[in-house]
């Protein structure tokens, strides 16, 4: 029994998101063609009991995040589709902070393997130059280069 003027517990990181990262596989692999079942397929590639699986798809659903197929009675049967944001939650498509952090982490192994001093003070610079940019403006940066466009700073 939960008391009412708690917060419900998360189920984002436990339920949701394994869930989402299944069918984002499955959706992506030929070998369903692209419309995974949600009992034959979702059920055992998120390893969560079934009653987990179809609350998550329903939460999912109502988000925007996958395009489900269901059947008369309003139940989710198979997943015909998900969303550009889902595919990155699920990590098929680039974040912009997550390839922010990847630009970092080249920057600091080819400074540490650079073959001459130079080199490395060279990319030791970059490396310094991309933390003093900061995190958010790093990320600003790569959606740029990720999106093609160039966004504007208010």
């Amino acid at each position: 029994m939960t008391i009412p003027d708690r917060p419900l517990s998360d189920v984002w990181f436990t339920r949701d998101l394994p869930v989402l990262r299944a069918v984002a596989r499955l959706v992506d692999e030929p070998k369903h063609g692209g419309a995974p079942y949600l009992l034959g397929s979702v059920v055992p590639a998120s390893g969560l009991p079934k009653a987990e699986v179809i609350a998550a798809a329903r939460a999912l659903a109502a988000a925007g995040y996958i395009e489900p197929l269901t059947n008369h009675a309003g139940d989710i049967v198979r997943i015909t589709a998900i969303s550009a944001e889902a595919r990155r939650l699920a990590g098929l498509w680039p974040t912009p902070q997550g390839e922010w952090d990847r630009l970092r982490e080249q920057l600091a192994v080819r400074a540490q393997n650079a073959p001459t001093d130079v080199e490395r003070q060279r990319w030791r610079a970059f490396a310094d130059a991309a933390d003093a940019i900061g995190e958010h403006d790093g990320a600003l940066l790569m959606s740029a280069l990720i999106g093609g466009y160039v966004p504007r700073r208010s």
